[in-house]
């Protein structure tokens, strides 16, 4: 009969009676630590993990296409104690030796990793519909209200409501065309600050995130909180994001071993939990302040929240959107408004400082489109070619998320010819994919010519499948078209207003740190100069 067993069966099997068996395992290790029952407990696994060999090895002998090749790993912890601290590099080591599609077990997880444009397609494109969940890490699963909000929303009826809200009443150009006042607004406080810094060294980073943060806030509640309000309340949110950022970075074992997660063995949870509450706080906060303020006949504000509200009044008897959906939907708009705009950002300055002539080419179009006798608008962004191909090299060379977001297939199925099982992790080495010398020339060069003078129609839009900054298909980032604006926009008026240099005797230093966005290991620093004769511009 065991040959027989349908593989996604077999692994289910497997997989529960190894659940159950663990949960005893740790039962009994907790009440007798170095007692002869946990050595019994232990050989058990190690028989039961034979046995799930022996029925995978007899079922792929029966014609089912294989699972993919990978390191083998060791019985029950997988490839756990041999990864890298940079996990993109040490799985495109692993790719170099088994192929563009590996397999990789972490704990019981089964993880699939892609490591090819064309691979990636049969993912995202070919397989949209099976592939259109994503995994969700338990530690963002708390960031994120129980994964209810755009990104993690398992896809269905729920997820197509709120990602329509986004798209269509939030995301649109008619839309952020109209708060256009809103980011001008906090584009020109930025250089004003900047200018009171001229000749002291400037932290690029946190200099980006603090204006993306100021914008998205500006744009999700401007209208219910007053300057200092504001400004005390996004100083809290700075911290509190890359705290959480930072946590749900931190490899898990509630993550590996599912069976763990009700222990919290790490405190991960826990320590999200605190986060996730003050974040809460602040959301009911500032909704029931909306709410007395339209119960007052206050003056109607122009944000998202107000919009939200109104649709939530509005209703969808179907799939209606609640409060939680809201704050859910913030969570979103705040972490993935702020530190992936900041990166790129950061990332682009700091190439642009390793080559002062990629830089002089840009300044040299500014004055050329904007002129040195006013400030860079929006309006001016479709005219900068060069800079668009600086930004787009720079998310070539440093996507900040590598992995885009993993996604889980629906149902088992297969890919490349290999079998890819319901539930696995799928994680698209994206990192890897643009720097992939079949694809790209001269890869681990930073050279916007290949976009400026590229006869290929680059976009964002994750159609081109060797360049998926922003992923690709029904589940591409819902904000893509508010950070295209963003990027540009900021980074002309960085490089418009002022001349930018190293600190005596610095060396530029551009390793990076991996964690959910990749990041540099060492914060840019730079010095600003005014560019511009007329000082009243920076006023």
């Amino acid at each position: 009969m065991l040959p027989c067993l349908d593989l996604e069966f077999s692994f289910n099997i497997v997989n529960t009676m190894i659940q159950d068996l663990a949960h005893q395992i740790i039962s009994w290790w907790l009440q007798d630590i170095n007692g002869p029952k946990t050595s019994l407990a232990f050989s058990f696994t190690l028989c039961l993990i034979s046995w799930c060999t022996w029925v995978l090895i007899k079922r792929s002998r029966n014609g089912s296409p294989p699972l993919p090749p990978g390191p083998r790993g060791l019985p029950l912890i997988g490839s756990l104690p041999f990864l890298e601290s940079d996990l993109h590099r040490y799985f495109l080591k692993l790719a170099q030796t088994y192929g563009p599609i590996i397999k990789v077990r972490l704990g019981s997880k089964l993880c699939i990793i892609l490591s090819s444009s064309s691979i990636a397609k049969e993912a995202l494109k070919d397989h949209d519909t099976i592939f259109a969940n994503h995994y969700v890490p338990i530690a963002m699963s708390e960031l994120t209200y129980g994964g209810i909000e755009i990104v993690f929303s398992p896809y269905g009826p729920n997820w197509r409501t709120m990602r329509k809200v986004c798209a269509r009443e939030m995301m649109s150009s008619k839309v952020l065309d109209s708060y256009y006042g809103l980011r001008r607004l906090e584009v020109r406080q930025m250089v004003r600050d900047v200018r009171t810094l001229a000749g002291t060294t400037v932290n690029i980073g946190e200099l980006a995130f603090q204006l993306a943060l100021n914008v998205v806030m500006n744009m999700i509640w401007g209208g219910t909180l007053d300057g200092e309000g504001r400004r005390k309340v996004g100083l809290e949110f700075q911290r509190v994001i890359n705290e959480a950022v930072e946590l749900v970075s931190e490899p898990n074992l509630s993550d590996f071993f599912p069976i763990l997660s009700r222990f919290d063995v790490q405190g991960v949870v826990g320590r999200m939990k605190k986060l996730t509450s003050w974040m809460d706080k602040i959301f009911e906060s500032v909704i029931d302040q909306r709410l007395k303020m339209d119960r007052e006949g206050g003056k109607e504000s122009k944000d998202f929240l107000q919009l939200l509200l109104q649709l939530k009044e509005e209703g969808d008897t179907k799939t209606p959107l609640t409060l939680t959906n809201i704050k859910a939907i913030f969570v979103d708009l705040v972490i993935a408004g702020t530190d992936t705009t900041s990166t790129t950002i950061e990332w682009a300055m700091a190439e642009m400082l390793q080559n002062p002539e990629i830089m002089r080419k840009v300044q040299e179009e500014l004055e050329q489109v904007v002129g040195m006798d006013q400030m860079v608008e929006e309006s001016h962004v479709p005219k900068l070619p060069y800079l668009d191909a600086v930004i787009k090299e720079a998310l070539r060379l440093h996507p900040p998320l590598v992995f885009l977001v993993p996604r889980y297939p629906s149902q088992t199925c297969t890919i490349s010819g290999y079998t890819v099982p319901k539930g696995t992790q799928i994680i698209i080495n994206a990192w890897a994919i643009h720097r992939d010398p079949e694809a790209w020339d001269n890869p681990l060069e930073f050279c916007p010519e290949r976009f400026y003078n590229s006869t290929s129609k680059w976009d964002y839009n994750g159609n081109d499948f060797r360049y998926l900054p922003f992923g690709s298909g029904r589940r591409i980032c819902v904000g893509l078209p508010l950070a295209e604006r963003m990027l540009t926009y900021e980074l002309a008026s960085l490089l418009h207003s002022f001349d930018w240099r190293l600190p005596d005797d610095a060396k530029l230093d551009l390793s990076e740190k991996f964690a959910l966005i990749l990041k540099k290991a060492t914060p840019l620093i730079a010095i600003p100069t005014p560019r511009l004769a007329n000082p009243e511009l920076y006023s």
